[in-house]
Formats: C-alpha cells, structure tokens, sequence
C-alpha cells in the first residue's frame, strides 16, 4: 500500500504544470483594467508538501492567527527567522540528487489573500479576466474562491489563469500553496539563494471582448536603404498605428518608411498602437535588424562589440523581488559606467527590467530559466535535458520566454540557459526557438560543437586561449569555426578585483572574431544581517554552501560602484585618448559601434605636481564610428623642476536620459614632464644618546637599530613585510590547480615571517641594520639591509633585499610596514594614483593627482574582508605628522587594523580599529588576477623574488 500522497505528487512530477493559459507577450493596455494584488498576504509555513490539507483556500476560512508576509516577497527573508533560512550553493543541489523526488522535509507557504473587486470594475459578463503570477519559486498550486485553478513550475517565468467565471465583487479568497523544492528545482540550479516565494508581481487583468490576445511585432531596419519594415501580428485583427511615421496599416500588412534605427548607443523608439475592437494596447517600436553575416554577429549591418554584464535579480533584503526604481538604478549605473550589454543570468529577468533596457539603450542576452550544474557531479547521468521526459517542460520554458519577451529590441540574442550538460532536450529548444523567431540569434555556452548555437560561446578562457580563437587557431567544428566568439562569463568579480580587464579588452579589440565579454557578475548577493552586516553561504547552517561565492559582483550589496566596476568602466571606455609620448599630441578614437563623437565635449588641462591648472574646451570633430583624430595639444607650463602631466577628458555635451551634462565619458592622460630623483644629502652621523641612537630627526633603539621616532611622530615596528590578506583570487578555486598562491603563500609560512637581527652598525653618515626575515620550517629567505641617512631635517631609508634559497612562488608584496598613533593619524592626503585602489592589474582607472580622504575612506569593504585600499603611483603621501617622499613611486595604504586582523575577519563587522593606524608602503604588489573562477595573474603581474632596492624619505610635516 502507498503512503505517497496523490494530492502532492504535482510537486515531483517532471509536467510543467495544468490549468495555465498559453503563453504570450507581456504588454500594459491603455483600455483593460488591471488590479495589482500585490501587499500584505497571510502566510503559514509547514515543513513538508503535504502537512495541511487544502482547508485553507475555502472562502470561509479563518487565517487571522496566519502571520503576514509581503508580496512579492520570499517567506525566508520575513519574519527574522520564524519561516526558515536561505540556503546558498553555487551548483551543488541542497537536496538529494534522485530526479524528479524531493525531499519529505519540503518548506510548503500556504499564502491567502482576500480582495475585492474596484469600483468602476467591468461587469463580470463583460469579456474575460485573467489572474496572472510572473514569478514563483518553485512550484504553485492555486485556488480561487475554493476552486482549484492548477499548478505550475518555472519560477521565474509567467503564468496566466483564467477566472472570469470564479470571481465576485467581494470577498475573493485566493489562495496559494508554494513548494519550495519540486521536480522544477532540478532546472533551476542557478547559483544563487534558494528562496522560496512569490516573488514577482500578481495581477488581475481584464480582458475586454474583442481585445488584444497575443502580438508580435516584427521591425527590422536596412542599412542600405535607411528603411525600416514594420509588420505586427496579431491573434486578433486590428489596426497599427505609428504617428510619427504616418502608418495606420491593418495586422500582418507589412509598411516599409524612412527611420531611425534602435542600437545600444541610440535607442531610438517610436510610439505606436494596436487596436482592436476592444481595446488599444501601446507598443514601443524600435527598428534594428540582428544577423549572423561574415561570421559576425552584426545589428543594422555592422559588427558590435560587447562590454557586458551578467545580472542576476538582487536586493539585499528582499531578495529577488525587486521594484522598478531598483531595477531603473541598476540600469542608469550600467549606462554610467560605459556597460552596453546584458546577460541576463540565468533565466528571464522581471518585463520591466527589458522595458528599461528598451528606453535607455543596453544590448540583451535573454536566458532562459534554465540550468542542471548539480548534475556534473555524477558526469551528467539522469541530467533532465537529455532525457524525453522532460523535454514539455524544457519546451514549456523556452516558450513563455520567447513569447514573452519577443516585442524588446533590446533582446538580440534568445540563451536556452547555462551550465545544463547538452542533450537532446536542448537541441528540440533551439529548434523551437527559430521555428518560432527567426530575427534573432540562438546561444548557449555548453554546446561544445555548436550544433544548435549561432554563437561561440565560452567561460572564464584564458588570455592566451582567446588569442588564439581571435587568431582563428582554436579548432573545433567546421561550423564553430566559422561563428562568431564571446566570453559569456569572464573577469570573476568576487573581492578585491577581476584583473586583467585591460588586457583582455586590448585582444578583443585587436580580433574582429572576438565580440565581446561578459563580467561574472553585477552585484553581490549579500543579504543584509544585523549581526554581520551582509551574510553569505553558511551565514544561516546551510550544510552544504558555498560560503562568499554569492558575493561576485562590480556592486557591493547596497548597489555601491566596487573598484572593479570603475576599473572597468576606464577599460571599456568608448573613446580612447592616448597621448603620443612628446606631449603636444594627443590621438583621439572613437570606439562606439554606431555613434559619432558629436553628443561629447572635450577638455583639457595641466597638471603641476599633481595640481590642475585649469580646464579649457578641446575642439576635436565629430569623428565617424573607428575614426581617428590627432589633436594638438596647447604647450605645457614652464616649471622647472615640477611634475607635470596632462589629462583629457570626454565629457556628455548634454542631458541625456541617463546621465547629465558634464558626466565623463572617458579620460586619458601623460606624463609630460617627470618628477626629479628625491635626493637626501648623507650629511648627519648616527649619534649615541644612552639606550638610543640619534640621526636628524630619526630616533632608533641603539641595540635593536629599531625606528622609534621621526621628530615628534612615534613610529612602531618598522619592517620588511611581504603578507596581505589573502583576496579571494589569490586563494582561487577549490578546483584548480596548484597555481593558486594564497593557499601557497599559507603553506610556505609567508604569513607569519620571522625577523632575525644580524646587525646594528651605526657609521659616519648612516645607521645599517641588517636582519633576515624567513618563515619557520623553511629554509629560504629574504636577506634584507635598511640603510638610513640624514640632511638633519630628512631621513632617507633605503632597503635592500635579496632573496636567499630556491623560491619557487611570488611573493605576495614587498615593502615596509609600520604603526602611528590613530589620534594624529586620521587623514591622509597623497599625489599619486586615484581616488580609488589599484593593484598591477587593475590600475587602468588609477588618475594620478592630489588626493586627500579620511583613513575610513581608504578602506574598500569587500563583503569578506581581504588585502584592498592601495594606492599606486605614490609620489607622496602625508599622514600622521609625517610626510614620505618615495623613490621610486610606491604603493600605499593605511589601516586601522592590522593585516593579520584583516586576514582572520570573516566580515567587517569582525574589525575592530585599535589604537595604531598602520601604513604600508609598497615597492610591489603581486597582481589580482580572477582565480576565484577564472585565470590567475598574468606572468608580468607577478611579484617574484628577485634583488631589490627602494627607498623613502621621511620629514616632519607643520
């Protein structure tokens, strides 16, 4: 006999569901009436499916004693706990791998509403009424007024119910039974939060008799002729109107005019109607024509070059339910920081989000809500895509995407999903798809071969590996040869980082092959936590997470630019300014695909030791898309002795809808003029003063040789240091290679060195002190000399390292590190690389100039604490009381912890400023790189053990 319950097994079956309509575009209407039953929901959570009967959704029903919960919401971020936690893993199922079962232990959320019917209202014998839920995760049973309506998967896709003859004018009961696992988990493993809810919009939508069914609006767009060909099918007849174009033609006629074509960089749309004998639906029509010619992805006949982002739905407290502003900003940030280009990873995002990307101009990648990576770790046996049984459901996905979101210009490119094996039921959604859409192009990146893919995709590949697809040296089929290549995923943006941006964006553009890249990922996944400030993986007992991995993105959780985010804005910047070496001229290149330069202004100015002279207008013209232009640049300031460089930059000449006047587009700059060598005459002997030894105005302990104070400043433990705390690219991934240097660094000692003293020799004009600095158990080390000299106002250190024994690593910095008191050491102002860190890699947005900011203002916080806040190119920085002069330029950063501190913290809540600000000052750094998913540093970014010589020079400021 069975103990199984057939009124649960909906949740493990592998159908897509019952009782939905088909399928079709998501539009507004200006006649329908539409009642958003978005609010307050009464909510009671059982532990598995089938704990309650269905009691509940009768309309006499009492859930007063039910807690309430938002929707769209998910129950798991409500109610401090009460309904459970989220659970974090990257691809890795939280569940028992044995499709299409789930566990008994299934998180159920019994969701009532009771609503009425406006005033004003149609009559309900008046056309037909639909209930429509856009996103639900990950199953749902639904009734109204006590009737059963049916169930459906797909979390992140729409789904309409007919109601017209259930609804009343008062007291509506629905209810919403939720499943937060079901036979659809297994499609959704998307490395995110699991979390469970009705997290997208629910709506009653009117349909009035005669009214807009379904539509697809067909507007392609001819180069040559400057045409644009307008067709609108319809399941019901009408009319379709343009006003600006003077078209009023009949459904499915097709009329061809003079327009302005819709790109990225000119979303031009134009206003149109469809109307029916019962209704007038607005419809935004922009005009472009996507194509797989020469084997280039080409948008109105010519070539376009990706600069992209993967977006996964994020909000720090509410999950993946989010509002229009939110979604608004994550646009106008994209558009800012010069981003054309959207992956929408991995499944459709909200409609409005593709409204936005429509209005202000942003190339789509639409995905569909589908990925199986769990299955990879049983070499993909039982992966659902190559098993017939799933393919309805399979199909059923690709469909509501397609209908869905097949009216947006800014959608070029239909992705069946990410990371699912291949399979047959893959091949069957990539037919569909072109049966259904043929004026776009089909992707997905784990079809090897591309047997069903217009594009060739690729993850986290190489520099060198994408030089030689560039190259057209990859091999492969036939027809992959023949594609196009993107990097759908690159630049791992987890931590302190991705480097490498500039190098890669430097390949692409040397390779016409090469079409572009797509940053993993926008915004970090931290959820905010009152205890932790933002939690991830294992913040909440997950027993299987993937701890900070969540946390990957250009965005810190509360939408705040991180480094990488303004790094690559400069490395993606659409108007390159290169200076040609002499000074006076300056190349200028335009690098949209589509625009001229006339929508930019240009300025110039000096700078003298860091400070600007004065900006003036630069006549450049307004140069054709890839043209170039030599500018003549005015001559330079005569001072002698000065630094001096000059920067360019390209500024919005005007508003736009994205940014205002004045918003800078790109910069470029040179040095014209360098800085003199810093000199410090060896004029002063050590001088003995009891326990002390005295030079100028350095104050040393005569048996450690140790710096104890310069003038009135004290200063503690001044040393070699060659530890930071370990970024999230230094330790890699767990399934890399040996290449991952922090777990190296850790396993060779290279955080807990060791100082030996080997001398103290105080001579006529200079105090050496010679120490090795090794790690225990290890037999190498760096043999290291500090040398200080004096003028009697300026002490001038000068340290010597050389390593000693077989270093097979780099090493991770190199510089000296010491404390100052926090009282007088609380503000910072340097000449050199910023406003922001910089690291070898990761420099490109690193603006020499004078800068000053608080020491909290130096701190980047990075979700999992680690090495961040350098500053590049120092000259000078003043702190403390203290200037230093640096000879060479230097790397700088300050801390009111220690770097050890730094490393053992978890979250910033875990720092804790103590007494001492401690400073390092860098001669190297080792490079970033993305090995937290993607490849390390490049060779020429790594800080190897060689023989090295670097000095500061230290004064006391007024």
């Amino acid at each position: 006999m069975s103990l199984r319950t057939p009124a649960v097994d909906y949740v493990e079956s592998v159908s897509p569901g019952s009782g939905a309509l088909p399928p079709r575009a998501w539009y507004a209407s200006s006649d329908a009436k539409s009642l958003s039953l978005n609010g307050r929901w009464r909510l009671r959570v059982s532990a598995t499916a089938d704990a309650e009967d269905d009691a509940f959704a009768a309309e006499g029903y009492d859930a007063r004693d039910w807690a309430e919960v938002t929707v769209p919401g998910h129950w798991v971020l409500q109610g401090d706990g009460v309904f459970g936690s989220p659970v974090y893993t990257n691809h890795l199922y939280p569940f028992p791998v044995d499709p299409p079962r789930v566990p008994t232990e299934n998180p159920t959320g019994d969701h009532r509403r009771v609503f009425d019917l406006p005033e004003g209202w149609p009559d309900l014998s008046e056309g037909g009424f639909v209930l429509r839920f856009d996103g639900v995760e990950s199953c749902a049973r639904l009734w109204l007024n006590g009737t059963d309506l049916g169930e459906f998967k797909g979390s992140r896709l729409p789904h309409e119910f007919a109601v017209g003859h259930l609804l009343k004018p008062r007291g509506n009961v629905l209810a919403v039974r939720v499943h937060q696992w079901s036979a659809g988990s297994y499609l959704e493993d998307q490395d995110q939060w699991w979390l469970p809810g009705i997290f997208r919009d629910v709506t009653l939508l009117h349909r009035p008799a005669g009214g807009v069914l379904d539509f697809f609006v067909h507007a392609s767009y001819d180069h040559v002729t400057g045409e644009g060909a307008l067709r609108v099918d319809s399941d019901v007849d009408g009319r379709v109107t343009v006003p600006a174009l003077g078209i009023d033609a009949a459904t499915g006629e097709t009329v061809t005019t003079p327009v302005r074509p819709w790109t990225a960089e000119t979303p031009t749309l134009y206003d149109g109607e469809l109307v029916t004998e019962g209704e007038r639906v607005p419809l935004r029509i922009g005009f472009r024509t996507v194509e797989l010619a020469d084997g280039l992805i080409k948008v109105n006949g010519r070539p376009v070059l990706f600069k992209g982002v993967n977006r996964h739905e994020w909000h720090p407290e509410t999950g993946r339910a989010l509002d229009l502003e939110t979604m608004r900003a994550d646009v106008l940030l994209m558009k800012r920081h010069n981003v054309n280009a959207v992956r929408t990873s991995h499944y459709p995002p909200h409609p409005a989000f593709l409204d936005l990307c429509d209005e202000y101009g942003l190339w789509v990648i639409d995905e569909c809500d589908l990925e199986t990576h769990g299955f990879v770790e049983q070499d993909w046996r039982d992966n659902p895509v190559d098993d017939e049984r799933w393919t309805p459901a399979l199909l059923d996905r690709a469909a509501r995407m397609v209908e869905r979101d097949k009216n947006h210009p800014s959608v070029v490119i239909w992705s069946l999903g990410n990371e699912a094996g291949t399979g047959r039921g893959l091949t069957a959604m990539a037919e569909w798809i072109r049966g259904r859409d043929a004026s776009r192009l089909v992707h997905y990146e784990g079809d090897v071969s591309c047997r069903d893919t217009d594009v060739y995709s690729r993850m986290y590949a190489s520099h060198e590996e994408v030089e030689r697809i560039g190259q057209g040296l990859d091999g492969g089929t036939h027809r992959r040869r023949e594609l196009p290549f993107i990097l759908c995923e690159y630049a791992h943006a987890m931590g302190n980082g991705p480097g490498g941006l500039a190098d890669y964006q430097r390949i692409f553009e040397a390779h016409d092959r090469l079409q572009g890249a797509f940053v993993w990922e926008w915004i970090d996944h931290g959820i905010r936590h009152p205890e932790l400030g933002y939690a991830y993986g294992g913040d909440f007992g997950e027993e299987l997470h993937d701890g900070n991995f969540v946390c990957d993105g250009l965005l810190f959780p509360d939408r705040t630019p991180s480094p990488g985010l303004v790094e690559f804005k400069k490395v993606i910047e659409p108007v390159r300014i290169e200076g040609d070496g002499t000074g006076g001229t300056v190349r200028i290149t335009n690098g949209y695909d589509f625009s001229d330069l006339s929508h930019l202004r240009f300025e110039f100015f000096h700078q003298v030791d860091g400070v600007p002279t004065g900006a003036r207008a630069l006549a450049v013209g307004p140069l054709a898309p890839g043209g170039s232009a030599e500018v003549k640049l005015p001559a330079g300031p005569d001072g002698e002795g000065d630094e001096v460089q000059w920067t360019v930059r390209a500024l919005l000449a005007e508003d736009t809808s994205w940014a205002p006047a004045g918003h800078p587009v790109a910069w470029g700059q040179e040095t014209v003029v360098p800085r003199a060598p810093v000199t410090v005459a060896a004029s002063r002997r050590p001088v003995p003063d009891g326990p002390s030894l005295t030079l100028g105005p350095g104050v040393f302990d005569a048996r450690s040789g140790a710096l104890k104070r310069i003038g009135g400043v004290d200063v503690t433990r001044l040393r070699l240091d060659v530890w930071r705390a370990t970024t999230d690219n230094d330790d890699g991934a767990s399934w890399q290679d040996d290449t991952r240097y922090g777990p190296l660094w850790r396993t060779y000692g290279l955080h807990r060195m060791r100082h030996r003293l080997d001398g103290v020799e105080p001579g006529d004009d200079a105090l050496t002190v010679r120490t090795r600095v090794a790690p225990a158990g290890r037999e190498t080390g760096l043999r290291t000399v500090y040398r200080w000299t004096s003028d009697g106002t300026r002490l001038r250190l000068t340290v010597s390292v050389a390593p000693e024994g077989d270093w097979t690593l780099p090493l991770p910095r190199i510089g000296v590190r010491f404390g100052l008191a926090q009282a007088s050491a609380d503000h910072v102002q340097w000449f050199g690389g910023g406003p922001g860190e910089a690291y070898p890699d990761t420099r490109a947005a690193s603006m020499l100039g004078w800068w000053d900011g608080s020491i909290e203002e130096l701190q980047t916080p990075y979700v999992r604490p680690q090495e961040n806040g350098a500053r590049a190119d120092v000259r000078w920085a003043e702190l403390g009381g203290l200037r230093i002069d640096g000879d060479p330029a230097f790397w700088f950063s300050a801390r009111r912890w220690t770097t050890e501190q730094l490393d053992a913290a978890r979250h910033l809540t875990d720092l804790t400023p103590g007494d001492t600000v401690w400073v390092n000052l860098d001669h190297g750094q080792h490079g970033i790189g993305s090995q937290s998913c993607g490849p390390g540093p490049l060779p020429r970014y790594f800080l190897n053990a060689e023989p090295v010589e670097f000095s500061f020079v230290f004064s006391v400021t007024d």
